[in-house]
């Protein structure tokens, strides 16, 4: 805690999001995403748009996810360790158990159309993060910064210290 000065968690709360998490689906999708080698870059970031489309239907998450299609010696792959990321997707969704609170501000900063911060999680957030404030940014999901950047941006400023 006394490295940090003031915390600001986007779009998660402390406890475990595995309920919730549509993840594993979508690694899934992303695993099973194939495409011909010589494609346009274009052409293939398409291919996998409607190949990911069945299971993520949300266009904003979908070339958010896309964002992690690269080219590589000719061939597409992704960027992230899906194989990792869908051994330890557990781990990932879990939250470590802290005894002790961290003393200083934080902001919890979620997306009303997301679950990953609900009213049952308060009295977590309130024992660990005892100075925390929780805000919505209303029509955001998950992907807050990027569904809602300009509110996000204006989120996060107002919490820091001024210069």
């Amino acid at each position: 805690p006394d490295l940090v000065e003031r915390l600001i968690s986007v779009d998660i709360s402390p406890v475990s999001t595995a309920p919730v998490s549509e993840f594993a689906a979508y690694i899934s999708a992303m695993k099973s995403v194939r495409i011909p080698d010589g494609l346009s870059r274009s052409a293939a970031r398409q291919l996998a748009d409607d190949q990911l489309r069945p299971v993520v239907q949300l266009p904003q998450l979908r070339q958010f996810l896309l964002t992690n299609l690269v080219e590589v010696e000719g061939r597409y792959t992704w960027r992230v360790n899906l194989e990792a990321i869908s051994h330890h997707l557990a781990d990932i969704m879990n939250f470590p158990i802290f005894h002790e609170p961290y003393p200083g501000p934080a902001l919890f900063l979620g997306g009303s159309n997301s679950p990953y911060i609900s009213s049952k999680d308060y009295p977590e957030i309130q024992r660990l993060f005892p100075k925390a404030d929780v805000q919505y940014i209303e029509g955001a999901g998950h992907i807050v910064h990027q569904d809602k950047f300009e509110e996000f941006i204006s989120a996060v400023l107002n919490f820091l210290p001024p210069p």
